[in-house]
């Protein structure tokens, strides 16, 4: 099956798609708007899924993905996490760091900030993520109309990672900006257009001005953590460290203001939802928004021997699309897994991957995720969001929003003693 050229996107979803008209194309528009019709008839029907034009395999079972994610030595990193021709081969270390690496290696470079993300450092965080929540809807309490995407949902887990890399707080919303920009793709096309070229060339100055700034004058921030850390006897060069800004603040940013957006999202197109999320249950809202919606769609690796899958014979050195989000609605895992369901039990979920490379962040992110979600239930009672003018990212990799402009009704201001 081969993907057709897509026509023009909506703003947001069209509504169900033909999966045997459209197959799996993680550049396609329309994969963008809605991937699920698609991802369902791949786990039923070509649960090893070939796309010839880009010249890569697709898992989309749960088992499956759990299998490969978990397997290094046979679904290798070493050549990135992107399909994308000019991120993907040798050279991806340079821009995505320890990603980019195979354990043992990888454990190694990764080892020296993996302390400030434990569950119980990241517990510790809780008080000033609210403060930087608050931060945030402060601005909002007053306005009936605003883009929860771009004031809110974006900015916390931005303003977050920023701090804790040691970025100067008038920086944060530069950072954001350009981030923003630096994974949208044109309809169809692997390649970078010129506002995300000019993003990363932006940024990387950027990170190339701090690295030199802490290491005159290092901070209690993972960047200077970093900078001080040794592997094989050496510290990490500047450009190391640039790789490694760019991967925190990428994943730091990207996913998690995506899945709040996301949330916020179904919580519109769900009353029942929106309900009971505003009213008490954030926690089972954000636990089930990553199941059902993560942001984080996909994932690549390159097979390192002839394997057979599902009775298809694939070469060493295929690639391979791992899809996550996928395996997060497949039925032989989850019950009714189309369904948005707060009750359920999403321990199964594989929103922040399996095996070495689980997601460093996933506790910081999920703290995030509901603490964003609290904070604004205390200040909103019920919303509307404005599909007409909402707008889609569009990255191969992260499904969210751009812009989600809402109206909301505002909770009684509480009188203080």
């Amino acid at each position: 099956m081969s993907p057709t050229n897509p026509a023009a996107p909506s703003t947001v979803d069209d509504g169900p798609v033909d999966p045997t008209e459209i197959g799996y194309d993680p550049f396609d528009y329309r994969i963008h708007n809605d991937p699920y019709p698609v991802y369902a008839w791949m786990r039923e029907h070509a649960p090893i899924y070939r796309n010839e034009q880009r010249d890569f395999w697709a898992l989309s079972r749960h088992a499956d993905v759990v299998w490969a994610l978990r397997s290094p030595k046979l679904f290798s990193n070493v050549n990135g996490i992107s399909l994308e021709s000019e991120l993907w081969g040798p050279h991806a270390v340079k821009t995505s760091f320890f990603l980019a690496m195979d354990p043992p290696e990888h454990g190694l470079y990764r080892s020296p900030v993996a302390a400030a993300f434990t569950p119980r450092r990241v517990a510790e965080l809780e008080q000033r993520i609210r403060e930087l929540a608050r931060d945030r809807l402060e601005p909002l309490r007053d306005q009936a109309r605003f883009d929860f995407a771009a004031d809110y949902a974006a900015a916390l887990p931005n303003d977050v990672v920023c701090e804790m890399l040691g970025v100067p707080e008038q920086d944060w919303d530069l950072i954001r900006a350009d981030t923003d920009q630096l994974n949208q793709r044109e309809d169809g096309s692997e390649e970078r257009g010129p506002n995300s070229v000019a993003a990363a060339l932006r940024l990387a100055d950027y990170f190339v001005g701090l690295v030199r700034d802490l290491r005159r004058r290092p901070g209690d921030d993972l960047t200077s953590v970093m900078l001080e850390a040794e592997v094989d006897g050496r510290r990490h060069t500047d450009s190391e460290i640039v790789a490694f800004l760019f991967l925190v603040i990428s994943a730091g940013n990207e996913s998690t203001g995506k899945t709040i957006g996301n949330a916020w999202y179904h919580g519109w197109r769900l009353p029942s939802v929106q309900r009971e999320g505003l009213h008490g249950r954030a926690a089972d809202w954000a636990a089930e928004t990553l199941r059902y919606d993560s942001a984080s769609q996909m994932t690549a690796r390159a097979l390192t021997e002839d394997t057979v899958v599902h009775g298809v014979e694939l070469p060493a050195g295929a690639r391979v699309a791992i899809l996550p989000a996928a395996g997060n609605r497949d039925p032989r895992v989850f019950d009714d897994p189309e369904r948005f369901d707060l009750d359920r039990n999403t321990s199964k979920a594989i929103s922040f991957g399996h095996g070495p490379h689980h997601c460093l962040g996933s506790a910081l992110a999920k703290l995030e995720i509901r603490i964003a979600l609290e904070e604004i239930s205390a200040l909103v009672s019920a919303y509307e969001v404005d599909p007409a003018n909402s707008r889609r990212v569009h990255s191969p990799h992260q499904r969210g929003f751009a812009a989600l402009p809402c109206e909301v009704t505002h909770r009684p201001r509480r009188v203080r003693d």
